[in-house]
């Protein structure tokens, strides 16, 4: 035991029992219904101390805290500590005066939730003693310990399934942005059940049957329309007030009638004046 080693302090418990009991005569163990259990020889105070890996099980005056008997623990479970085989309240432990003088007597507690915590206190402490054991043989042999290889083996391989990632990313991704077009204008579709425009071709040009725009067909010299029509336009009114110049109470338009003069002007010789 080191000089700069501290003592702890593990478990305290304010009334212990403690009994004398009779030399074990077979090797069946301890049992507390041997004992005078009505007639504890001795009752205070139990405290147990850790100073490095030993603790030690103090019995001290409840008042004065004066030392009655100690029992140093190197290992637990062991000869030093016992259970007895009748009950869970009663233990048997070797005490020392401090010349090499041990005697065995028996403690007991009046509840069952003193003598558990007895007990744990002493295993959690053999606990970390073992561990601080193991932890100090790593530090001096650190290749004994072992190790963790990573690495693959000769002919092992892993697959990857990278199909699966790409579909579980584009489905929750963002969605697809629209082309953009050449002309820099988006033109919108035309709403459900709409109709579409009827295009006014100017001056000298047609519809064709599809709707796109032909050369004229109107005679020059004459305001007739032309005679070949294609029967849909020429079935429906919108189409024809779109090719003919407004007219007003069913007058012929000016212009096709002014043209009809300067024909008839073009075959009348001229008068002299």
């Amino acid at each position: 035991m080191e000089e700069g080693e501290y003592e702890s302090v593990l478990c305290v418990k304010p009334e212990v029992h403690v009994y004398r009991i009779p030399p074990r005569a077979t090797n069946r163990g301890y049992r507390a219904a041997e004992w005078q259990l009505d007639q504890p020889s001795w009752s205070g105070r139990l405290r147990i101390t850790a100073k490095g890996q030993v603790a030690y099980i103090k019995l001290e005056d409840r008042t004065s805290g004066e030392l009655f008997a100690q029992a140093p623990v190197d290992q637990f479970p062991g000869t030093a500590v016992e259970s007895v085989t009748d009950s869970s309240r009663y233990f048997v432990i070797r005490i020392e005066d401090g010349n090499g003088r041990r005697a065995f007597i028996g403690i007991g507690f009046g509840d069952r939730g003193d003598a558990f915590d007895f007990n744990v206190a002493l295993q959690d402490h053999f606990k970390w003693v073992k561990q601080q054991c193991e932890f100090a043989k790593q530090a001096q042999n650190p290749d004994l310990g072992p190790k963790l290889d990573l690495g693959f083996k000769e002919g092992q391989t892993i697959k990857l399934n990278i199909a699966n990632m790409k579909k579980k990313e584009g489905a929750a991704g963002t969605p697809r942005a629209r082309p953009a077009s050449t002309g820099g204008l988006s033109l919108l579709p035309p709403p459900p059940g709409g109709k579409t425009s009827t295009l006014i071709p100017p001056p000298g040009e047609q519809l064709s049957a599809g709707g796109s725009l032909g050369q004229t067909a109107v005679a020059p010299s004459s305001g007739r329309l032309p005679a070949r029509l294609n029967q849909a336009q020429a079935g429906s009114s919108s189409d024809l007030s779109a090719l003919l110049p407004r007219t007003t109470s069913g007058k012929e338009p000016p212009h096709l009638g002014q043209r009809k003069e300067d024909g008839a002007l073009r075959g009348q010789p001229l008068s002299g004046a």
